[in-house]
């Protein structure tokens, strides 16, 4: 008898083929705009809502930004970052773990795209599923937390494979947890070899500027 798999696997593909289409919309509607999308992904807790917090906050009134925010069930994480006075709008995607280029596109239209340089795309935390999905974005960070351990590169080779950068974040707490820094970048750079790496601090403000440089659209 014949297993099911391969039925499956023409179902994902053709999933992925509708995304990889939509996502070509999205970023022909960012291109127009003169829009900067970056899509931010992580494991749950590494910091994506406290770096945006961070952003917001330090580059208000230098650059006009949003966020569109995945989150599986709540709306907190939208309603701490409109807290720095930029629009965040929650895309609840209930049993789905991750963001996809339709939803994206759903949301769209509550922002005023030509009034904006930068919009961060805040993925549900995975890294796993976000990793197989493009939103249209011009470029996607995978954030790593000190406190996960350094192995998290290998254990998830596929969402580091497509980054654009790796940020490192709460190496303020680097010390206290005992993180290997050298043995991180070491397998972060087998994963993703020659990946630009941005270590930083969103509390004590340590590497932001890195941080910042590559919003913009700066080298890095």
């Amino acid at each position: 008898m014949t297993v099911a798999n391969p039925r499956i696997v023409t179902v994902r593909q053709n999933i992925l083929k509708a995304n990889d289409h939509t996502a070509a919309e999205n970023r022909a509607t960012f291109t127009a705009a003169g829009v900067r999308a970056i899509n931010l992904a992580s494991s749950p807790g590494a910091g994506k809502t406290a770096l945006l917090e961070r952003t917001l906050r330090d580059l208000a009134g230098q650059m006009s930004m949003a966020v569109a925010v995945g989150d599986l069930a709540t709306e907190n994480d939208a309603a701490r970052l409109r807290q720095h006075g930029a629009q965040a709008e929650q895309i609840v995607t209930g049993t789905i773990c991750h963001l996809d280029a339709a939803m994206v596109q759903a949301v769209l239209p509550r922002f005023d795209l030509a009034g904006l340089e930068v919009l961060f795309l805040e993925n549900v935390g995975n890294l796993v599923c976000p990793s197989s999905y493009d939103l249209g974005e011009a470029a996607r960070a995978v954030l790593i937390s000190t406190t996960e351990g350094e192995d998290k590169p290998l254990k998830y080779p596929t969402m580091f494979n497509t980054a654009d950068v790796v940020v490192i974040t709460k190496m303020d707490l680097a010390d206290a947890v005992g993180f290997d820094r050298d043995l991180c970048r070491e397998n972060i750079d087998r994963a993703r070899p020659g990946v630009p790496v941005i270590e930083l601090s969103s509390r004590s403000g340590a590497g932001l500027d890195a941080w910042f440089a590559f919003v913009r659209g700066e080298p890095t």
